[in-house]
């Protein structure tokens, strides 16, 4: 691990001062970046650490939604009454992402920031990486890329996200608030993660030094009908192959409003508004689930290694759906 300067920032403003000079990465829970320092793939000249400042709480807005803090981690997020009650789609979501150690140290804005886990980006001995090294080329292209993208890549990163939070929050029209040196913003989840183009080195639309203050979820119809299913190779402690985070607003028979949105697919969370509107103001049958996946999966580009995703995933997208709307 390089040397770097330790910084504890004592209030918000603090931190985006300090955030905002060269070579400088806020830190929260540390269960992403610190793995990434170690094995010299992020190598920060200054560590402003933000856990202590008080962004941790989740509180309800005025208009029936809830703010969850940055700081919130990821298992008080999970198991708070206001998300598990009102957002149980989220709820499952996080309690499917890592172990129960991790999710203990992990926090809700460290988790919106996870960088892919591509065994090419990790591993610093493979030279061809434009995410780590931007213009060197992409050793994922030619070589295993089983758990790679298969919906919107380019020639520069076929990197998949990792988070399964994200995912749910997609689905969900999310928010995020973020303070930088001159003001305070919010982004859209749909606009949060950026897909690879030119320059895969970007992950988000944060600027250079901005913080990430809380994350916003509107007024859900969604609580009684919701479902996460992440698909993986192993049971527990695994990145997910294919993930679907779906939920349905149903009244007399017929989907009002749908949520949903696929992981493990592509760059960032992949949610699809032609999709959600293949279902709605109809009732939930297997023709309205499979045009629903059909508009998900459009455009898929599969590579040798991983062209079974898009087979598995317009299945999974069928599978949540119909768990979601009661007919599994």
């Amino acid at each position: 691990m390089m040397p770097f300067v330790y910084r504890r920032a004592a209030s918000i403003d603090e931190a985006v001062r300090l955030g905002g000079e060269d070579g400088s990465v806020f830190i929260g829970g540390g269960t992403n970046l610190l793995d990434l320092m170690k094995g010299g793939v992020a190598t920060p000249q200054r560590l402003i650490d933000v856990s202590r400042l008080k962004m941790a709480e989740i509180t309800e807005l005025p208009d029936g939604g809830v703010r969850i803090g940055a700081s919130a981690r990821n298992s008080d997020a999970a198991n708070h009454p206001l998300i598990r009650t009102r957002y149980p789609l989220l709820a499952q979501a996080l309690l499917a992402g890592a172990s129960p150690q991790l999710r203990n140290m992990a926090t809700v804005g460290g988790n919106l920031l996870q960088r892919t886990r591509c065994p090419y980006f990790y591993d610093i001995a493979f030279e061809h990486c434009n995410k780590r090294k931007p213009g060197s080329g992409c050793d994922a292209l030619e070589g295993l890329h089983r758990n790679h993208a298969v919906l919107g890549a380019s020639d520069a990163c076929i990197a998949t996200h990792p988070s399964d939070m994200c995912v749910a929050l997609a689905a969900l029209r999310a928010q995020v608030r973020v303070r930088g040196a001159r003001d305070e913003r919010v982004i859209a989840m749909s606009d949060f993660h950026r897909l690879p183009g030119d320059t895969p080195q970007r992950d988000t639309a944060l600027e250079p030094g901005e913080l990430i203050t809380a994350v916003d979820l509107p007024r859900s119809p969604f609580a009684a009908h919701a479902h996460y299913l992440k698909v993986r190779d192993r049971a527990s402690y695994a990145f997910a192959l294919v993930s679907v985070a779906a939920a349905l607003d149903i009244a007399d028979g017929t989907v009002r409003d749908a949520a949903l949105a696929l992981g493990g697919v592509a760059h960032r969370p992949w949610r699809v508004p032609q999709a959600e509107r293949a279902l709605v103001g109809r009732p939930l049958s297997a023709d309205a689930m499979q045009a629903a996946a059909d508009a998900a999966l459009q455009g898929a580009r599969p590579r040798p290694h991983n062209k079974f995703k898009v087979e598995l995933a317009r299945r999974s997208i069928v599978r949540a759906l119909s768990v979601a709307g009661g007919l599994a």
